[in-house]
């Protein structure tokens, strides 16, 4: 044996309240199944009055405890409503996950503006207005506040305008955040995930706001979310400050960086081939 010790994590979030926005599907919803595993006592939130219910059910079903919210993250008042109902049933806010979000497939040029500003209500203000409010518990806690962006946050993606305009407000918004209390012990989490095997490029609206009910990718040679969620809740417990998933998405990231005009290029191929891909 090599005398070294393993770091036993598995009940590092034990009696840790979670809000997960988002949560009724892919990961946000693997991500509540995650924590509840670890003994946390999960908020599972969403505006999806049918699948949430689902997802409380097999939370229930890992010896969970939970509390499940209807909310939707573009209004502000249901942002605090999240917030509030939480305070009530537990009296504290340990993590609060950033998860809700869509996406958008279509070129600019042919977009609808509402469905941007439809997406940026969604995936950035909704991040914004749910981070303000539960903000003074979790520094009570001197607690974690996650930021489920996307490698689009760091890099760009063709006739994803409005969805990688929000990743980026996001990470911009978050580094900001934890620069602003570095004094304070709060935790800021920002994660990257690559292409993730979801709902939300089957649900990704087109350019009139209407869901597109298929993937233009091959869904089965992507990560799974259940794995993105693991990742995720051991950063969490590690007080990581930033995650980009897959070698993939690392080796992208670092290709822009370093080689931009190559790196548009090569980006543009690589899009044009999706299926059904819109010309561009």
């Amino acid at each position: 044996m090599s005398g070294r010790k393993t770091e036993d994590t598995s009940c590092a979030l034990k009696d840790k309240v979670i809000i997960i926005t988002g949560a009724s599907s892919g990961i946000g919803k693997s991500l509540a199944l995650e924590v509840a595993s670890r003994g946390a006592t999960v908020v599972i939130s969403s505006r999806n009055v049918f699948r949430l219910p689902i997802v409380a059910e097999e939370v229930g079903k890992l010896g969970g405890k939970y509390l499940t919210v209807i909310a939707d993250v573009t209004k502000e008042s249901d942002c605090k409503y999240l917030v509030d109902k939480t305070i009530e049933k537990y009296g504290k806010i340990d993590v609060l996950i950033n998860n809700a979000g869509i996406s958008m497939r279509a070129l600019f040029i042919e977009l609808d503006i509402s469905v941007f500003k439809k997406v940026l209500d969604t995936n950035f203000m909704g991040t914004v207005c749910c981070t303000k409010y539960a903000l003074p518990y979790i520094l009570r806690q001197k607690g974690t506040v996650v930021a489920i962006s996307s490698i689009s946050g760091l890099s760009p993606l063709p006739a994803r305008s409005a969805y990688v305009a929000s990743k980026y407000a996001m990470d911009g918004f978050f580094q900001t955040l934890r620069i602003e209390n570095m004094g304070n012990g709060l935790h800021i989490l920002i994660v990257h995930p690559w292409f993730t095997k979801s709902n939300i490029r089957s649900s990704a609206l087109n350019q009139h706001g209407v869901p597109q009910k298929k993937s233009p990718r091959n869904e089965d040679k992507m990560m799974s979310a259940d794995k993105v969620a693991q990742i995720i809740a051991k950063a969490i417990i590690k007080r990581r400050k930033n995650l980009i998933l897959t070698s993939q998405g690392k080796l992208l990231v670092w290709m822009y960086k370093i080689i931009p005009a190559l790196t548009d290029k090569l980006i543009y191929r690589a899009m044009k081939k999706e299926q059904d891909a819109t010309p561009y």
